[in-house]
């Protein structure tokens, strides 16, 4: 998967073309730049013992990254198959990290989340 250049800069000089990406819940892949990846997986791992499938999905799918020369960044097939990823694909920027979504997938959600209504935490929300 090719980086796009806005957010391949930033991730050449905060993390050193060093990325993990690992499996989410709701369908996707997280790609964290390598510092944040760091201060997340020390706040999954210091989880109860209740949460520890949470470990397991978080942790135990993280693949270490490094972006080549031309900003892409190879997927492991089983990440891949994970999030239903095959031919479009998102790259999202959520802040500290992007979400990555098989584009039909994330049109799919989205236009669910959309009919459900804005939630009560956003109601009084100024945009």
């Amino acid at each position: 998967m090719s980086i796009p250049t806005r957010h391949r800069e930033a991730l050449q000089v905060q993390a050193e073309n060093r990325v993990t990406i690992t499996k989410h819940p709701d369908g996707c892949l997280l790609l964290f730049p390598r510092p944040e990846w760091e201060m997340f997986r020390s706040r999954i791992a210091a989880l109860p013992m209740d949460a520890h499938w949470w470990r397991r999905i978080f942790l135990g799918n993280a693949a270490d990254i490094e972006m080549d020369g031309n900003g892409r960044v190879l997927i492991a097939p089983e990440l891949r198959s994970a999030a239903l990823l095959d031919k479009e694909v998102m790259l999202l920027g959520m802040g500290s990290h992007f979400e990555i979504w098989d584009a039909a997938t994330y049109a799919a959600k989205e236009q669910a989340a959309m009919a459900q209504g804005m939630p009560d935490a956003l109601k009084n929300f100024s945009f």
